[in-house]
């Protein structure tokens, strides 16, 4: 607990891996909501996700300690930290035989508690050189590149930019022993342009492959910078992963309310991932809702030749449209969290970009469908109603129970 308070102050926000009180959903969150705001004001993103070879086992233990006596770590604690890295040796044994030991000088332990904040503290180094360098500005602030763990994605608003960032990131990272791997390094563009800008990205003489899809920890991010490929592309894996437990949710001799409970934990999960930065349309909606309904009729064996109404189905499963309520409430309990902090997730939601709007109808915004579902008014009402949590709460609690 002392080093990891030690190394804590040193790593940056755009790091959400191995960060107490964040995850996968904050950066997601930071991605989409940047895009978003950006395309907003008719500027174009450039985007490079960033793919490591092997990572973590190419820490060069030397620089784990220059690093850490740097921190002013307590002697007895790098001392201990030195005895479990230094003089490592190691050796295979292949069919009884033994080959010769072999020093152990890279690479941070598995399974070790202190590997993740060392790793962070090691990345972060690299990192701090593109300090200063253009990304998007954003409420006086300059976002070029965004983390979790060794997935990196560089941000910037133009082609130059973007190369400039992954030269000096492969060079930083060359000179700690880490490699980029050129094949799995991918670029995309995101623009509201009917034409897609081409652009070209090297690595050491090898053009990145341009992508108009890319999956970023999970969740689809499309250069067209909605979300409708990523929730069909998460419906599609519910009802896979519900195809899987079909002889468990479509099973009669087991009552649908337990049926509804396992649909829930099993399968919802899958379904809702990453859905607190879905800006839900009409249409997405009415995708959404299909979707629920599609999973009902199928655990009452409902024929898709029979006349049966929604509303009849909902009867017989003894329940309400209850999807779109429980992804608003996720949306709603993320947004008050992040919103009563000042981090980067606020910013990206509050922060002023230069340019302007393109003339005629406006993209819908996340924000302004969680508004209209809370019934808060306008957007800053809904930001300035965050600020008390038990109000926040209320309105939760008011918008589930007034259902979609």
């Amino acid at each position: 607990m002392r080093v990891r308070n030690k190394i804590k102050p040193e790593i940056a926000e755009e790091q959400c891996g191995f960060v107490e009180g964040k995850g996968t959903t904050n950066a997601i969150y930071i991605l989409r909501t940047l895009i978003e705001r950006a395309l907003e004001v008719q500027k174009d993103v450039y985007l490079c996700f960033i793919d490591y070879t092997k990572a973590f086992d190419r820490v060069r233990h030397d620089e784990i300690i220059k690093q850490l006596t740097q921190l002013k770590i307590d002697g007895k604690d790098l001392r201990i930290i030195k005895n479990m890295y230094w003089d490592q040796k190691a050796a295979m044994r292949v069919e009884g035989e033994v080959s010769k030991f072999q020093n152990i000088k890279r690479g941070v332990r598995q399974g070790c508690v202190l590997s993740p904040d060392l790793f962070s503290l090691y990345s972060e180094i690299i990192m701090r050189n593109l300090e200063g360098h253009p990304g998007i500005k954003i409420g006086g602030n300059n976002i070029n590149n965004l983390r979790y763990a060794d997935d990196t994605v560089l941000i910037a608003e133009n082609e130059k930019d973007l190369q400039q960032l992954l030269d000096i990131v492969k060079e930083e990272s060359e000179k700690k022993g880490l490699e980029l791997n050129r094949k799995k390094t991918e670029v995309m563009v995101v623009s509201r342009k009917q034409e897609l800008p081409i652009i070209n990205i090297y690595i050491k003489g090898t053009r990145l492959k341009q992508k108009d899809q890319f999956k970023y920890l999970g969740s689809l991010i499309s250069s067209d910078g909605r979300n409708n490929s990523e929730v069909a592309s998460r419906i599609a894996q519910a009802k896979t992963n519900f195809q899987k437990m079909k002889t468990v949710l479509t099973n009669k001799n087991i009552s649908i309310r337990t049926r509804r409970r396992a649909l829930e934990y099993y399968i919802e999960p899958i379904l809702m991932y990453g859905c607190e930065a879905w800006t839900i349309s009409k249409q997405t909606q009415r995708k959404l809702e299909a979707t629920e309904m599609w999973f009902l009729r199928r655990m009452l064996r409902i024929s898709w030749t029979a006349k049966k109404t929604n509303d009849t189905v909902l009867e017989e499963a003894h329940t309400t449209r209850l999807l779109i309520s429980k992804i608003r409430k996720r949306q709603a309990i993320f947004f008050g969290h992040v919103m009563q902090r000042e981090k980067l997730e606020n910013l990206v939601t509050t922060g002023m970009l230069e340019g302007k709007r393109s003339r005629g109808k406006q993209r819908e915004k996340l924000i302004e469908g969680l508004t209209d579902w809370l019934k808060a008014g306008k957007s800053l009402e809904a930001i300035e109603a965050t600020k008390d949590r038990k109000k926040w709460r209320t309105m939760i609690a008011n918008a589930v129970k007034q259902g979609t």
